[in-house]
């Protein structure tokens, strides 16, 4: 053996396998030509934030449109940072959104797909293998320096005003020999492993990033860690072997990581791999002060994709949205395809935003609420229970008192209506929308529209009340308020009042408002003929009762 291969077997002496071996475990997919393999990588230390679900469809519907494959890969090599049910919490907000996972983690505890384990603590073995080929080909070296040692090297380049990092001159173990480094490893000193780096500042690397275009940096030159002291790999090395393997054709990621980007295409040129397509997500931006800044997680609750379940949006509705900042040309498409399923969209990722969306909370709520008003009523009720159920155990327990109640409340002005109106744009609005139709949630208001007297509401009340039924259609039941109105001095018709103000106290309109208020308690409300139906004539009627004796 020469100098270098005795290195790499005192180095990993345990690791046996050869990288053919991998290749072979994990070949090439079977799939058609053209078609993407994406995934999303997250890590479990902490809740499953707005950008990861952003980058989760991006990469989603790229597959999805290229025919290809999108899976999840479990990053957790930085086990300090590590939190208990993160990887359950991050995939079942994946699979609550309704992001489809063709393989890898889907579930906190069970993965599928035969190019796992998908989750990096798992795969130990492939990345010492890796790493002791490139010790193997003099690509990579034992460092033993102390994070002491490093500090003082920081400190010292600091000082000297020079470039900071383990590199060129500064890179202390670059040429150990073979006898050096058993020597410190026979006498106990820990060890990372380093890349040698073949990189020049001086020379440029250029890629085609495929929603930024051409990137042109500085190669990289620094000697950066690939395994730590404990054999766990960097993201730098892991991800690299691990898109390799997987066969991962794209990767979409925050643009956090082009100062990164010369790091990567390095590590693919040395390990042989052909060159992963990069594209860099803009950050998700929100306007604060008038000035643009990115979602927090410290200030933003909307950071957290929780906020979105809690507050009660529908899971398709933040999806639509999502896809509206994603892709310039989303909404033109929408508009043609107002029906059509968002997955039938051909994504192009040149039509992403190269700055940063903005998120817009008002528009989420117009999305969401034209996602609502199309959805039936058992839709509607399902989703509605789904929610309450999880988030509001009171209102589960109203809603689900009577579901034959509930389900005739949700159906008004919804079922077989052309253009249900757009009131509602999340769950957690519903109970105050709905509270008329509950007792225990009804708030009365006992005033009268601008142009109706106390006394002549009254009158009004009374006397509808003694010719109204429950089996009257919309048209019969404004006809008695319109047969009412001119008994009590108002206009049958709108257009008469309009035409001769002076000659009435106001319209049928008017009156059909004292009626909606003795009844809801709401002076906006959808189809009251409609509503008095499902609260039935006695509550109707003891309603407008209260609403005599109190005005």
């Amino acid at each position: 053996m020469n100098e270098n291969e005795l290195l790499a077997e005192l180095l990993l002496p345990k690791t046996d396998k050869q990288p053919e071996y991998y290749e072979e475990l994990y070949p090439a997919r079977n799939i058609p030509e053209g078609a993407k393999v994406t995934r999303v990588a997250p890590s479990p230390t902490g809740y499953l934030h707005l950008g990861t679900l952003f980058t989760a469809l991006v990469n989603r519907i790229t597959a999805t449109s290229s025919g290809g494959v999108f899976y999840t890969r479990i990053e957790d090599t930085d086990k300090k940072r590590e939190v208990e049910g993160g990887i359950a919490d991050i995939i079942g907000g994946l699979n609550r959104f309704g992001i489809a996972i063709d393989e890898g983690f889907i579930s906190g505890d069970s993965e599928k797909g035969e190019y796992g384990p998908y989750k990096q603590s798992m795969r130990g073995e492939i990345y010492r293998c890796f790493a002791k080929d490139l010790i193997k080909r003099g690509l990579a070296y034992p460092c033993f320096c102390t994070a002491d040692e490093l500090s003082k090297m920081r400190e010292e380049q600091e000082k000297l005003k020079v470039r900071t990092g383990y590199h060129g001159e500064w890179a202390r173990h670059r040429n150990i020999t073979y006898s050096e480094a058993k020597a410190l490893i026979d006498a106990g000193k820990p060890f990372v492993i380093r890349l040698r780096s073949g990189g020049s500042e001086s020379r440029r690397v250029v890629f085609d990033d495929v929603i930024k275009g051409k990137i042109e940096m500085p190669e990289n030159d620094e000697d950066f860690v690939i395994l730590k002291s404990d054999g766990i790999p960097t993201y730098h090395f892991a991800h690299a072997v691990d898109d390799h393997l997987m066969r991962t054709t794209h990767v979409f990621r925050g643009d956090e990581w082009i100062s990164s980007a010369p790091k990567h295409i390095e590590l693919f040129r040395v390990l042989g791999f052909k060159q992963v397509k990069y594209g860099h997500i803009s950050p998700i931006m929100k306007l604060d002060g008038g000035a643009k800044r990115k979602i927090s997680k410290r200030k933003d609750p909307e950071a957290a994709v929780h906020f979105f379940a809690e507050e009660g949006y529908p899971a398709s509705a933040v999806i639509e949205y999502l896809m509206t900042i994603a892709a310039s040309d989303f909404e033109d498409w929408r508009r043609v395809n107002p029906d059509a399923d968002y997955k039938l969209f051909k994504f192009n990722p040149k039509k992403m935003s190269v700055s940063g969306a903005l998120f817009d909370n008002d528009k989420l709520n117009d999305v969401s609420k034209i996602i609502i008003s199309k959805m039936q009523s058992g839709a509607v009720y399902s989703a509605l229970c789904d929610w309450a159920k999880e988030f509001d155990g009171d209102f589960y327990g109203i809603l689900s008192t009577d579901p034959d109640y509930t389900a005739k409340m949700l159906a008004v002005d919804r079922d077989g209506v052309k253009n249900a109106r757009k009131d509602i744009a999340k769950w957690s609005e519903a109970k105050s929308y709905f509270a008329y139709y509950f007792d225990s949630l009804f708030v009365p208001d006992y005033s009268t529209p601008e142009r109706v007297s106390p006394a002549d509401a009254k009158t009004f009340l009374e006397k509808y009340t003694s010719v109204y039924s429950e089996s009257d259609d919309r048209q019969a039941w404004f006809d008695k308020i319109k047969a009412i109105a001119p008994e009590i001095g108002f206009a049958a018709e709108t257009k008469e009042y309009k035409a001769e103000p002076e000659k009435y106290k106001g319209s049928a309109g008017d009156l059909s408002g004292v009626l909606r208020l003795a009844v809801t308690g709401r002076t906006n409300t959808p189809d009251l003929c409609g509503i008095m139906s499902v609260l039935g004539k006695e509550k109707c009627a003891e309603r407008i009762k209260a609403y005599i004796n109190n005005i």
